[in-house]
């Protein structure tokens, strides 16, 4: 089961307690550790978060660096955590505008955890699925002009290929929390025939029975992927 979770609320919720955004951005973190950990015992073998999006540049530069320090932090703090579980770690989305020594740590982790395989993690960062999108069509552009693809084989199947998620089986079912209906330019081809979910908790206040009650509610939908009838479970 591969589910992918926008997590939206941690400035609101900070506010709503009269403590600064950033306190809340800290306590969302503390928040996808513990989603991390519950998920292997819920039976879910991929998790994709949505951490950082191409628009959260536009935030205050003074946010946008409290964001970068906390991701600089986390990546160092969980470092051996992830490729002592046998995490995989993938990153999507365009990394380039990110600061060099974060790329280093990314790269680093990716490269370590390569060869695990107990539980992927898709961690989106400077990511957006229209973005994702163009990135792919020009890789397939240039492999055309190249001539090491002919037109004719491109279809749906060799499109997914060129993804940041190429490889990877699409998300089963798709998670937002802080009570918005909208998904953000988040997983835009991947999410076909996912199934949504919607809840009103803030991310920190997310727990591992708010993620149960989301697969609780998934086992209830009926998946048709357009003819084909499926229970979700």
């Amino acid at each position: 089961m591969h589910i992918g979770i926008i997590m939206d609320g941690n400035g609101r919720w900070a506010s709503e307690k009269g403590l600064p955004r950033s306190f809340g951005h800290r306590r969302g973190a503390k928040t996808v550790s513990e989603i991390i950990k519950a998920c292997p015992d819920l039976g879910i073998s991929t998790l994709t978060l949505y951490a950082f999006s191409t628009e959260n540049w536009k935030r205050a530069a003074h946010e946008v660096e409290s964001l970068m320090r906390l991701f600089r932090g986390y990546l160092q703090a969980k470092f051996l955590q992830i490729i002592e579980n046998n995490i995989k770690v993938t990153f999507l989305g365009d990394t380039s505008p990110l600061p060099r020594d974060i790329l280093n740590q990314m790269k680093n982790l990716e490269i370590k955890s390569r060869s695990n395989d107990g539980f992927f993690l898709n961690i989106a960062i400077n990511y957006g699925g229209r973005d994702e999108i163009i990135r792919a069509t020009k890789k397939i552009v240039k492999n055309v002009i190249d001539k090491k693809l002919n037109m004719r084989e491109i279809d749906s199947h060799s499109f997914s290929n060129y993804l940041d998620t190429a490889g990877q089986k699409d998300p089963d079912l798709i998670i937002r929390t802080a009570g918005e209906r909208r998904l953000s330019n988040f997983l835009l081809w991947q999410i076909s025939y996912s199934e949504l979910y919607f809840s009103d908790e803030m991310w920190p206040e997310f727990s591992k029975q708010s993620l149960k009650n989301a697969i609780e509610c998934y086992k209830t939908r009926e998946r048709k992927f357009g003819n084909l009838k499926k229970i979700a479970n």
